[in-house]
């Protein structure tokens, strides 16, 4: 993309409505507009990365061996009313009537909706295990929206159901999506701790929250020492070897890991001293195992075996995809701009003409820009007529995690610059070494 064709209101000053970094950052690089209280509209450069982060969400889902479909943003209220959360789930569920005065809502969640997709067409143990998940926009109607798309009142969530015909086959899916996530995470060039929480309005026994560690983040948090260091790394994952996903399950969360809602001050001080860390995190996804919550309340049933028939268990699984990315930008920025990792990245590779006009510069930079794309990259070439300290302020602004500058005086030497934007390292080489170091950096992301 060509920066003189693209749509990047970026902002000089620091927009006062903003409290914390990524909010800042999102509003100041042109990633979003505001609408409305807690209401955004995603602008090109933060469509982007959300669309990157989406598609992370979808290739780890799918990898685990769940089904993508997609559901409605409105509900019938009668589903809910079945469940019998209609009337306990509290002001945040924006309750609607159609022209037909039918109630209707707009889901902050999908369990009862998913529940009644199950039971319409399935109805035996052959047919299990099965797990549903999608990628949809919710709401929920926030007293206090505010942090950005941290703390908005719609948002962009992954949620996934199983339904398994035992307890033990539910709580092997509940492992899959833990490691699942592990990998999602990690791909994004995050950490995030699985800390025991609690459940809240969605209900069950086992529940998980993934929590990023960020000054601004609104749980605290206590952990040991040791837990940030846990990797899943490029190990396979048979995610059907129930031994194989339950062992990562318990090396990620055996050490001491919990929300201020279940923190444990005496296990928390058999702990070593010098490893008892307090902080603050940002959630960025929870997994929950709920039994027979909603099957048994609404009829979700299958036969077994012996001829019985018996409610599914089932547990639900969420990730906050627009919500990451003020969470990666949190735990990735610099008083510049942002820094993005590599996997989540708008474009992989900027282009900077310090001469634009000047024919050596031009044709020089155009022969980059082309070989990136011929080579499957999305660069941004910055094309405008403009300062090269606007140039780079804009680049650094954004964050793009690799910059190519290329200038008269470098060209005469037959070189460019390479410049990471995590260390601010810049390296002089020829310009098809430096598309080639670009290549060989996304080939192992």
């Amino acid at each position: 993309m060509r920066l003189s064709r693209y749509f990047l209101p970026v902002l000089k000053e620091n927009p006062a409505e903003a409290q914390i970094v990524s909010h800042r950052l999102m509003l100041r690089a042109g990633m979003i507009k505001q609408q409305a209280a807690g209401i955004y509209s995603w602008l090109p450069l933060g469509y982007k990365v959300l669309k990157r982060i989406e598609q992370i969400v979808h290739e780890e889902q799918v990898r685990a061996g769940h089904i993508p479909l997609l559901m409605p943003t409105l509900q019938p209220a009668d589903l809910w009313r079945e469940s019998g959360r209609y009337d306990d789930y509290g002001q945040e569920m924006l309750r609607i009537k159609d022209r037909h005065e039918r109630d209707m809502l707009y889901g902050p969640t999908n369990e009862e909706m998913i529940t009644d997709i199950f039971r319409s067409y399935v109805s035996s143990y052959k047919q299990l295990p099965l797990t549903l998940y999608h990628i949809q926009w919710k709401f929920r109607d926030e007293v206090r929206p505010r942090f950005g798309v941290m703390r908005g009142r719609e948002f962009l969530m992954k949620d996934g159901y199983n339904f398994d015909l035992t307890k033990e086959d539910a709580l092997h899916a509940y492992n899959r999506h833990m490691v699942s996530y592990l990998r999602t995470y990690e791909r994004m060039g995050l950490t995030a701790i699985p800390m025991r929480a609690a459940s809240g309005p969605i209900g069950g026994d086992n529940t998980h929250e993934f929590l990023v560690l960020a000054q601004t983040g609104e749980s605290e948090v206590f952990y040991d020492a040791k837990v940030p260091d846990l990797k899943l790394g490029d190990r396979a994952v048979d995610y059907d070897n129930r031994d194989e996903v339950a062992a990562i399950c318990e090396e990620f969360t055996t050490l001491y890991a919990r929300t201020d809602e279940t923190h444990d001050e005496a296990v928390f001080n058999k702990i070593p001293e010098e490893r008892r860390m307090v902080g603050r995190g940002i959630e960025v996804g929870q997994i929950f195992y709920f039994g027979t919550k909603y099957s048994e309340s609404m009829g979700a049933t299958v036969v077994t075996p012996d001829g019985n028939r018996v409610p599914v268990e089932m547990g639900s699984h969420g990730i906050g995809v627009s919500r990451l990315l003020g969470a990666l930008i949190e735990a990735n920025h610099d008083d510049k701009g942002i820094i993005w990792p590599e996997g989540v990245t708008p474009f992989h590779v900027g282009i900077v003409n310090l001469k634009q006009g000047d024919t050596a510069t031009d044709a020089a930079c155009e022969a980059i820009y082309k070989a990136l794309q011929g080579r499957g990259l999305d660069p941004l070439y910055d094309d405008r007529e403009d300062r090269a300290g606007a140039k780079f302020a804009t680049m650094d602004l954004i964050g793009l995690p690799w910059r190519i500058t290329v200038g008269p005086r470098g060209l005469a030497n037959n070189v460019v610059e390479l410049t990471c934007r995590r260390t601010g390292e810049s390296e002089e080489m020829s310009a098809t070494a430096a598309v080639e170091r670009i290549v060989k950096i996304y080939e192992a992301h």
